[in-house]
């Protein structure tokens, strides 16, 4: 009903809050806990803190994209974190972007990853930086390109997870 509800009401928030892109991060994060739930009948504290990885993840990601459209959201009256945000925008985004990897780095030590995995959490670290480049003069078609960026991260991180459990299985 969570999942439901917050995937429901994501479209809406911008009108009531300045963080709809936190609203975007459960609406994704739930898959989480319910995967895990399918799965193991449990939800462990790894799966806890991963849902709160995604949803920080979500928030830098879609700030970036709400940087780009930032203007015409305030011209239309319309909220959202980069509003929020305001000048200090980058630094709570790149803030947000070590909470990320500092929540993945505390999951792989907790789930006994190897180098595969850390290696993959280096490469969407290299890619935050490049993400922080990209959004240095706040102009809309760099922090969109930024936005697009972080499906690298994604790929990253995946290909760190597959390559920990193909190269290093039993």
């Amino acid at each position: 009903l969570a999942a439901v509800l917050s995937a429901a009401s994501y479209p809406f928030m911008k009108r009531v809050t300045y963080l709809p892109q936190a609203f975007l991060g459960i609406a994704f994060a739930w898959a989480i806990p319910m995967a895990w739930a399918a799965q193991t009948n449990t939800v462990p504290e790894e799966a806890w803190l991963l849902f709160i990885v995604v949803i920080l993840w979500a928030m830098a990601y879609d700030t970036m994209y709400a940087m780009a459209d930032r203007e015409d959201d305030l011209r239309i009256g319309v909220k959202s974190t980069a509003i929020l945000f305001g000048d200090t925008d980058r630094i709570m985004i790149g803030l947000i972007q070590l909470s990320v990897l500092t929540g993945l780095l505390m999951l792989g030590l907790r789930m006994s990853m190897n180098w595969p995995y850390y290696t993959g959490l280096a490469a969407a670290a290299g890619l935050g930086a490049y993400q922080q480049f990209l959004i240095r003069d706040r102009q809309s078609a760099m922090c969109f390109k930024a936005f697009l960026n972080n499906h690298w991260v994604g790929v990253v991180v995946f290909a760190g997870i597959a390559a920990n459990y193909l190269l290093l299985s039993d």
